[in-house]
């Protein structure tokens, strides 16, 4: 299944590794500086406008800045998942 991450942009779930909300990423120092890593060494593809994500998508394929919260994204994926059985 496919879960819809934001304008027009739909990713398997199967290759989605980690899904993290920013806000409380950013109090964190530890995943504030992961974060940054991330930004700086490798293509972040960002579905909305810069500073207004609210969640980081960890993919096999990529990472994506959505804007739409964590707690969304996983209501979405498990009722996706639910619906399959």
């Amino acid at each position: 299944m496919f879960l819809h991450l934001g304008g027009d942009v739909l990713i398997n779930q199967e290759k989605i590794i980690a899904i993290l909300d920013l806000e409380t990423a950013m109090t964190n120092s530890t995943s504030e500086s992961f974060l940054n890593k991330i930004k700086e060494k490798q293509k972040i593809n960002y579905i909305s406008e810069k500073g207004k994500e609210k969640s980081l998508v960890i993919a096999r394929d990529g990472n994506y800045f959505s804007p739409i919260s964590s707690t969304t994204l996983l209501k979405r994926s498990s009722s996706m998942i639910i619906g399959e059985e």
